[in-house]
């Protein structure tokens, strides 16, 4: 038998098979929603990887670590705000 019986001797199925697999790694990679490629969602891919926080928020950190006062928080709100 030579490669003319190829397609008549049932070789055409693992092509087909082979399609199969691959399409159904390709969902189970990227259409759940588990895993999901920096390029998908580019807000929020950076939102999760601890992107800048706001200056509000990095005084009330350092706020709460106790590296300024009280009085020092409420001015630097205070200057922040306005």
């Amino acid at each position: 038998m030579g490669p003319q019986y190829f397609w008549l001797s049932g070789m055409w199925i693992f092509p087909i098979l082979f399609l199969i697999v691959m399409l159904i790694i390709v969902y189970l990679v990227f259409g759940r929603g588990g895993f999901r490629p920096p390029w998908h969602d580019s807000s929020n891919y950076y939102s999760e990887s601890g992107g800048s926080d706001t200056a509000f928020e990095i005084l009330k950190k350092r706020y709460a670590k106790g590296d300024i006062t009280k009085e020092e928080y409420e001015q630097i709100k205070k200057d922040l705000l306005n």
